[in-house]
C-alpha cells in the first residue's frame, strides 16, 4: 500500500483553513525529519493526510456556504463597493474613511464575503465597545437573512456567539488582543476589519502596532481599517502609505444651535444641565417629528436625565438609555421599531461606534468622561472634560442621515472654538506604566521597539518601567510578574490597582476599594476661594486624626446615610451645605460599584469585619511608596530622592506633623505641598517595599545565643532612613569580616556556646588567670588578646564564620588531632602571680552558719567591680547586714585606710598616715564580729584616745570595690537584683525572700495540725543547701487558729515573731476550758468594748486581753523548747489564767476610762493657746493607745499607763493657766520625741532603744506632772547622753 508523499501533502496545505496551516507544517516537518533519520513515518503521514483532507473539506464547505449579499442602495458605501473591493483585492492593507452612517461598518464585511473572503478563515471585525459588537452583528445577520450565531456571530466579554459555520465574527478589540496569547499569528482569520480606528484607544493602537509586525508573516491576511474623517492619513502612513478610500456621507444640512448651560460650580452645572436638557427637548418637539439623540458623559447623568424627562411628561415620548454596561436586551430596544417620539440618552458609544436609527435631532452636552494620567500625583484619574471639536462634529452628524437635522449644543459657540481639534490618543493621556503593563500582559514585546502609530517618549517608557518595578508588576528583566497580570485586569491605574491587591491580602478590601475609587476621580470636596474657612469647617466633620484617607470613609458613611433618607433635591442641598460636588459624589459611588464588580470577577473577596487602620494604610502604601516623607528638624518633610515638601493646610495632618507620612499627591503651587496624607510607621515600608530598600551594614558583633555574627543594618528607601538600626546575620553579608569578628568575639572572648572540650579547657585557664587578676586588682597576668586571636586564626579554615560551621569543622578536625585547639598555661600567663590565695581572698563567706559564694571582678566603673556575694533569695532575710562591712581579708586594710580618709580634717589629722593606722587598727579588730565602723571606732579610741562620733564616718564615699556587692538570685540562679546596700535589697525583696524560703525549705522538718507538743525538742536551726550556698531554717510554731504548725522561718527574728504567736496558741489549746470561760466571762467587757471602739473592734479587744493573759501566765522567758518543759509550764499556770485576765481587765478599764476622758476633752473648739499642745497630746495618745497595745506593750510599761494618762490630764488642767510653761517644756521634749519616732521607724525598737522610748514617757511625767513621780531619774540631758551612748554602741 502506497503512503502519502510529503511533497504532495505540502502542496495541499494552502488549500486548508488558515487556522490549520501552522500545525500541519510543523507535523509535516517532523515526519520529514523521521524519514531523513531512517525512522518509520507511515502512521504519522497517514494521520496528517487525514487532517489535511478534513481541513480541505471544511474550507470547501465554507466556500460553498458563502452568501451572495445584497447592498442597500440608501447607504453611500454601496455605491462605492466596486472600488473598495478592487482596493481590497490589490492591497494587503486598505484604509476606508467615511462619515458615521455611511454604512462602512455593516457593508464592509459583506464586500469581503462577495470577494470570497471568509473561506480560508474568519472575517474578524472589531468594535471598541461590546454594545457595538452585538448590534452590528445583529444588523449584518439580518441583512444576510441568517440567524445570529450562524454565518454572523459575535464574541464579547462573558458572551460567545460564534459557531463552526460562522463566517463573520464581530468582537471587541480587547477580545482580539486577548486571542494573541493563544494564536499569535491570528491564523483563525483570513481578513481583519479594525473599525473606529480614529478613536485611537490603547487597544486599537496595540492592534495596529501588532498587525504592522504580523502582516509580513501573513501575506494572505487582509487588513481593512475604517475611520471617521479624523486624520486617516496618519494611520495610512503607519502601514507604508496604504491606500485611503473616502466614502462620502449623507449630506443633509444640520443646523447648529448653541444653548449654553449657566452655572458657577459643578453642583449648579449638574442641576442646570437637566433643566437645559428639558428646555432643548421642548424646543425640538416644536421643530417637528423625529427621534432625539442626547449625548451625556456617563451612566449616572443618563439615569438622572431619564428621571427628569419622565417627570417632565413629554407627550407620546419613549425614553431609552444607551451605554456600554447595559444588558444586550436593553441595548437592543434602541433598534426596535416604535411609534411616537423616542429620546435616546447615550454616552459617546453612539458617537461613532454605532448608528441609532431614526435620529433627526441631537442634543450635545459637550461633556465626556475620560481617563487621564496626572503626572504630579502619578495617578490616573477619571475626569469630566469638554469634548473635542472633532467629537462635537461627529455628534452633530448623527442627525443628518434621514434629512435636515438640528443639533442643540448645551455650550456656547465661543466655547466650541476654544476646544482642541482632536481628542488625544489614549496612549498620550495614559500612564505609560499602564500601557507597558498591558503590553506585557498581551505579550506584545518591548514598548521601545513596538511600532506604535505615535510612539511615546522613551524616557517616559523607562519611567513607566521603574514604576512597575516599584509595584513588583515586572521583574528586573522587564518580564511581567503574577502581580502584574492581576494588575492588568483591574480597570484602574496600576498604582491604585496595587493598593487593591494589597488590600485583599490585608483583609481591608472593602475600605480600600472606597479609597481607591475616591483617588481615581476628582476630589468632590470643594474649597471656593471666597469661602475657604466655611468649607474647611464643613469638611472638618469628615476628618480623621492621623489620616486623610480614613476621612474618606467618614465622608462615604455620611453620604450613604443621607442618600438613604433624603430626596435627590435635598441630597443636593446637603452637598452644597457641606461644600461637596454632588456630581463627583455620584461619580465616586458609580466607580466604587464598578470596582467591586471587577474585584468579584477576579475572585477577590471583601472583608466582612472592619479593617484595622494599620492594614488599610499598609495597603495604600503599596501604591504610594514613592510618595512618603519623614519630618526634618526644619519642620518640613524630606521625601524620596531628596524632595522637600510641606503638608497642605487643607489636610487633617497639617497641625499634627507626624514623623512619617505618605501622600496621594505631592505638587508644587506656591510651595511644594503634599495633599491627602496619612501618618505611617516606618516599619510599614519594610513590609510593603522590601524590594526597594537599600542596606548599610555597620557594627558587626558576635551573638552567643545564636552563635552567629550579627550587624546593624541601616535601611533606606530613596535616601530616607527607614530603620537606622536593624539586626541582620552578618555572615551572609560579609563572610570574611564575619570570620574575624567570630574569632575575636566568639572564641577569644569566650562567648561562643559550645560543648567543645578544648574551648572549655581554654576558658577555664583564662578564667583562672582573670580571677587572679580580679583578686589582686591588676591587669598584667593574662596574655594579650592578639595572642589568642592568632592561635585560632591559624587553625580555623577561611569559610568558618559562625558556631554551626565551627562545630562541624571541629568535630572532624578533633578526630585527627584531639588537642588541635588546646591552649597551655605558659602561653596565657605573662608572669608569675603573687600571693592571691584563698585565705586572703576566700571563695565563700561564712556568717551565722550561712556559707555564701564570693566572686571577684577588676573593672573600675563597672557595676560589679570588686567583691560580689551571691545570695540565694531564700537566705536574704537571714544575712546579718554588718557582716558584709568586713569585705574580705585581702581588701580590709585598704578599706579601713579609705574609711579614715573619709573623716573630716579635724578628726582625720589624728590618724595620719592613714595606711599605718589602718594596719594598727586591723590588728586590734576581732574580724567579722558586729558592725565594722563601731568596732573601728573603738580600736582607734584604744590607739589614740580620740573618740570619733559615728555620724562623722562617711562610708558612702568609699570606692565601690571597697563595699561588698550583693547579687540576689532566684532558685534558678538568675539575678533578681544587685547592689551594695543590703538593707535596701531586703526592703525591696523581703516578701519574695520569705516566699522563696518557704518554697525551697526542707519540708520533712515541718508539720501541721498540731494541738499538743508531740513533735520532740525544738532545734535552734536546720541547715540545707541551695545553689552552692549553705542556708539555715529556724524552727518555729505558727498560729493557725484551731491548731499550730511546725515550720521553718528564714531568719531568727522572723522565727521569734512567728513562734511567740504559735506557742501562745499551743498553750491556749492546752488550756481550752479556762480560755473558753474567759471569752464568755471577761469582766465588764461591754463597757471596755464601748471605750475601745475608737481604737479597734470589740473582738480584737477580747483577743488581746486573753492573749495577753496567756502570755503573762505561761510565757515568761526562756520559752519551753521541749514537751516536758511545755507541760510543766502549762500545768503550773492553768489555775492562774482567770485571775490574770481579771487583773488585766481591771487595768484596761482604768486605762480606757482615762483615755476616754482625754479624747472627750480634746474634742470641739479649743482655745488658741491649746492648739500646739493638743497636737502633741494626740500624737502621744496615738503611740500609747493603738490596736493591740494591751498585748504588745511590755507588762511593766503597761502598768504605768494610768500614770502616763493622769500626767496628760494634769497637763491639760494647767494649760489654761500656764501655756508658756507648757510650750517651753514641749520645746525641750520635741527633738527627743521626733528622733525617737524616726529611729523606731528605722527598726530600732528592741533592747536599750525600747528603754529610750519609755524614758521619754517618764520625761513627759517629769515635765508636765512632776508630782506624780517617775520610775527612775530622768531629764533632757540624761536622755541625750543615753542616745549618744546607744549610737556609739
Amino acid at each position: 500500500m502506497s503512503h502519502p508523499d510529503p511533497d504532495q501533502l505540502a502542496a495541499r496545505i494552502p488549500l486548508c483553513l488558515t487556522r490549520d496551516h501552522d500545525a500541519l507544517h510543523k507535523d509535516l516537518d517532523r515526519a520529514r525529519r523521521r524519514i531523513q533519520a531512517g525512522k518509520p513515518a507511515d502512521r504519522l503521514l497517514e494521520r496528517l493526510n487525514g487532517r489535511i483532507e478534513a481541513s480541505v473539506l471544511a474550507r470547501e464547505q465554507r466556500r460553498q456556504a458563502l452568501p451572495s449579499p445584497n447592498f442597500p442602495d440608501d447607504l453611500p458605501v454601496s455605491a462605492h463597493r466596486e472600488e473598495i473591493a478592487g482596493l481590497i483585492q490589490a492591497h494587503q492593507v486598505v484604509v476606508i474613511c467615511g462619515e458615521t452612517g455611511s454604512g462602512k461598518t455593516t457593508q464592509l464585511p459583506k464586500i469581503c464575503l462577495s470577494l470570497g473572503r471568509g473561506t480560508d478563515g474568519l472575517i474578524g471585525h472589531t468594535q471598541p465597545r461590546r454594545i457595538a459588537a452585538r448590534s452590528v452583528a445583529s444588523r449584518i445577520a439580518e441583512e444576510l437573512n441568517s440567524p445570529l450565531g450562524e454565518q454572523v456571530g459575535f464574541k464579547v466579554r462573558f458572551s460567545d456567539h460564534v459557531g463552526p459555520r460562522t463566517l463573520v465574527k464581530l468582537m471587541t478589540d480587547g477580545i482580539l488582543l486577548a486571542e494573541l496569547r493563544s494564536d499569535p499569528l491570528l491564523s483563525a482569520y483570513d481578513t481583519l476589519i479594525i473599525d473606529e480606528a480614529h478613536e485611537r484607544s490603547l487597544n486599537i493602537d496595540f492592534l495596529l502596532g501588532y498587525l504592522k509586525r504580523l502582516l509580513p508573516r501573513r501575506p494572505d491576511l487582509k487588513l481593512i481599517i475604517t475611520s471617521a474623517t479624523l486624520d486617516p492619513e496618519r494611520i495610512a502612513r503607519h502601514f507604508a502609505d496604504a491606500p485611503v478610500y473616502e466614502v462620502p456621507g449623507r449630506t443633509y444640512p444640520v443646523e447648529i444651535r448653541y444653548r449654553p448651560v449657566t452655572g458657577e460650580d459643578d453642583a449648579d452645572t449638574d442641576r442646570d444641565l437637566n433643566e437645559a436638557l428639558l428646555a432643548a427637548v421642548d424646543e425640538l418637539a416644536q421643530a417637528g417629528p423625529g427621534d432625539i439623540l442626547v449625548f451625556l458623559p456617563g451612566e449616572r447623568e443618563i439615569r438622572e436625565a431619564a428621571e427628569a424627562l419622565r417627570k417632565h411628561h413629554p407627550r407620546h415620548t419613549e425614553i431609552l438609555p444607551l451605554y456600554a454596561r447595559l444588558s444586550a436586551a436593553e441595548q437592543n430596544r434602541v433598534f426596535a421599531p416604535h411609534t411616537g417620539r423616542r429620546v435616546v440618552l447615550a454616552t459617546n458609544v453612539a458617537e461613532t461606534a454605532l448608528t441609532v436609527p431614526g435620529i433627526r435631532y441631537v442634543i450635545d452636552s459637550g461633556l465626556v468622561r475620560i481617563a487621564r494620567y496626572a503626572w504630579r500625583s502619578r495617578i490616573q484619574r477619571l475626569s469630566l472634560e469638554p469634548v473635542s471639536q472633532a467629537s462635537a462634529n461627529q455628534r452633530a452628524g448623527r442627525c443628518g442621515r434621514l434629512g435636515p437635522g438640528i443639533c442643540i449644543r448645551l455650550y456656547g459657540e465661543e466655547d466650541f472654538q476654544l476646544r482642541p481639534a482632536y481628542t488625544d490618543p489614549e496612549i498620550l493621556r495614559s500612564n505609560l506604566a499602564s500601557v507597558i503593563l498591558q503590553m506585557a500582559h498581551l505579550n506584545l514585546g518591548d514598548p521601545e521597539d513596538f511600532p506604535f502609530v505615535e510612539p511615546p517618549d522613551t524616557r517616559l517608557i523607562r519611567d513607566g518601567f521603574k514604576l512597575l518595578q516599584t509595584l513588583q508588576a515586572v521583574d528586573d528583566a522587564h518580564r511581567i510578574t503574577a502581580t502584574g497580570r492581576q494588575l492588568a485586569r483591574l480597570p484602574v491605574d496600576p498604582t491604585l490597582g496595587a493598593m487593591l491587591l494589597a488590600a485583599a491580602r490585608e483583609q481591608a478590601l472593602a475600605e480600600v476599594t472606597l479609597i481607591v475609587a475616591f483617588l481615581a476621580l476628582q476630589d468632590p470636596r470643594e474649597r471656593p476661594a471666597e469661602k475657604r474657612q466655611a468649607a474647611d469647617e464643613a469638611h472638618a466633620r469628615f476628618r480623621e486624626p492621623g489620616s486623610d484617607f480614613l476621612g474618606y470613609l467618614k465622608l462615604w458613611a455620611a453620604w450613604r446615610e443621607q442618600s438613604r433618607h433624603l430626596s435627590k433635591a435635598k441630597l443636593r442641598a446637603w452637598c452644597r451645605e457641606h461644600f461637596l460636588s454632588f456630581v463627583r459624589m455620584r461619580e465616586w459611588q458609580d466607580l466604587h460599584g464598578q470596582l467591586r464588580q471587577s474585584l468579584r470577577e477576579m475572585d477577590l473577596k471583601e472583608n466582612q469585619e472592619p479593617a484595622d487602620p494599620a492594614a488599610i494604610h499598609r495597603a495604600l502604601l503599596t501604591g504610594l511608596v514613592t510618595q512618603v516623607g519623614v519630618k526634618t528638624e526644619k519642620h518640613d518633610y524630606l521625601g524620596a530622592r531628596n524632595r522637600r515638601f510641606h503638608i497642605h493646610p487643607s489636610s487633617g495632618l497639617f497641625k499634627g506633623t507626624p514623623a512619617w507620612i505618605m501622600a496621594a499627591e505631592i505638587a508644587e503651587t506656591t510651595r511644594v505641598y503634599a495633599r491627602e496624607c496619612a501618618a505611617i510607621r516606618p516599619e510599614f515600608l519594610e513590609t510593603v517595599a522590601g524590594h526597594l530598600l537599600k542596606h548599610h551594614y555597620y557594627e558587626p558583633h558576635f551573638e552567643p545565643r545564636r552563635g552567629t555574627v550579627a550587624a546593624w543594618d541601616r535601611v533606606t528607601l530613596f535616601g530616607l532612613i527607614v530603620n537606622p538600626k536593624r539586626k541582620v546575620n552578618y555572615g551572609r553579608v560579609d563572610p570574611a569580616d564575619a570570620r574575624r569578628v567570630f574569632i575575636r568575639e566568639g572564641l577569644v572572648a569566650g562567648r561562643l556556646r559550645s560543648r567543645a572540650p578544648a574551648l572549655a579547657h581554654n576558658q577555664a585557664l583564662i578564667r583562672e588567670i582573670e580571677d587572679l587578676e580580679a583578686r589582686g586588682r591588676r591587669r598584667d597576668l593574662l596574655a594579650d588578646e592578639q595572642v589568642l586571636y592568632d592561635f585560632y586564626d591559624g587553625r580555623l579554615p577561611p569559610q568558618i564564620h559562625d558556631g554551626a560551621g565551627f562545630e562541624r569543622w571541629r568535630k572532624q578536625a578533633e578526630r585527627d588531632d584531639a588537642t588541635i585547639l588546646h591552649l597551655d598555661r605558659d602561653t596565657l600567663l605573662q608572669r608569675e602571680a603573687p600571693d592571691l590565695g584563698g585565705e586572703r581572698f576566700p571563695d565563700v563567706l561564712e556568717s551565722d552558719g550561712l556559707r555564701l559564694p564570693l566572686s571577684y571582678r577588676f573593672e573600675p566603673g563597672h557595676e560589679a567591680d570588686g567583691v560580689t556575694l551571691t545570695l540565694p533569695l531564700a537566705a536574704l532575710n537571714a544575712l546579718d547586714p554588718g557582716r558584709g562591712d568586713w569585705l574580705v581579708p585581702g581588701l580590709l586594710e585598704e578599706k579601713i585606710a579609705a574609711l579614715i580618709k573619709t573623716l573630716p580634717k579635724s578628726l582625720r589629722r589624728n590618724f595620719v598616715p592613714a595606711p599605718e593606722f589602718a594596719r594598727a587598727a586591723l590588728a586590734r579588730l576581732e574580724v567579722t564580729q558586729g558592725e565594722l565602723i563601731p568596732a573601728l571606732t573603738r580600736a582607734l579610741r584604744q590607739i589614740t584616745g580620740t573618740d570619733v562620733p559615728l555620724d562623722q564616718w562617711q562610708p558612702e564615699r568609699l570606692e565601690p570595690h571597697l563595699q561588698m556587692r550583693y547579687r540576689v538570685v532566684d532558685p534558678q540562679g538568675k539575678t533578681l537584683v544587685s547592689g551594695r546596700d543590703l538593707q535596701a535589697l531586703k526592703d525591696q525583696l523581703s516578701g519574695r525572700a520569705v516566699e522563696s524560703f518557704q518554697a525551697h525549705r526542707p519540708e520533712d522538718r515541718e508539720r501541721d495540725g498540731l494541738t499538743d507538743w508531740d513533735f520532740g525538742p525544738l532545734a535552734d536551726h536546720v541547715a540545707f543547701q541551695q545553689h552552692g550556698a549553705t542556708l539555715r531554717g529556724y524552727p518555729a510554731l505558727e498560729d493557725r487558729g484551731d491548731r499550730v504548725a511546725l515550720i521553718l522561718a528564714d531568719s531568727p527574728a522572723r522565727a521569734a515573731t512567728i513562734h511567740r504567736a504559735g506557742l501562745r496558741r499551743l498553750f491556749m489549746l492546752g488550756a481550752r476550758e479556762p480560755v473558753k470561760y474567759l471569752y464568755r466571762s471577761l469582766p465588764d467587757i461591754q463597757r471596755l468594748c464601748l471605750q475601745y471602739n475608737p481604737v479597734d473592734r470589740c473582738e480584737a479587744l477580747k483577743d488581746d486581753l486573753v492573749f495577753a493573759a496567756v502570755e503573762r501566765v505561761f510565757m515568761a522567758e526562756p520559752w519551753p523548747r521541749d514537751a516536758a518543759a511545755f507541760e510543766q509550764r502549762l500545768e503550773a499556770g492553768r489555775g492562774e489564767l482567770v485571775a490574770a485576765a481579771n487583773a488585766l481587765c481591771a487595768l484596761a478599764g482604768e486605762i480606757l476610762t482615762a483615755y476616754q476622758r482625754i479624747r472627750t476633752r480634746l474634742k470641739g473648739a479649743l482655745p488658741l493657746s491649746w492648739v500646739e499642745a493638743a497636737g502633741d497630746i494626740r500624737d502621744q495618745l496615738e503611740h500609747l493607745i493603738h490596736p493591740h497595745c494591751l498585748l504588745e506593750t511590755p507588762p511593766d510599761r503597761l502598768a504605768q499607763y494610768p500614770r502616763y494618762l493622769a500626767a496628760i490630764e494634769r497637763r491639760m488642767e494647767r494649760l489654761d493657766h500656764a501655756p508658756d510653761k507648757d510650750r517651753r517644756a514641749r520645746v525641750d521634749l520635741e527633738p527627743l520625741w521626733e528622733d525617737c519616732k524616726a529611729r523606731r521607724a528605722a527598726g530600732r525598737t528592741g533592747g536599750d532603744w525600747s528603754r529610750y522610748r519609755w524614758l521619754i514617757e517618764e520625761l513627759r511625767v517629769s515635765l508636765f506632772a512632776q508630782e506624780l513621780g517617775t520610775v527612775e531619774k530622768v531629764s533632757v540631758k540624761r536622755l541625750e547622753d543615753l542616745r549618744k551612748s546607744l549610737d556609739r554602741a
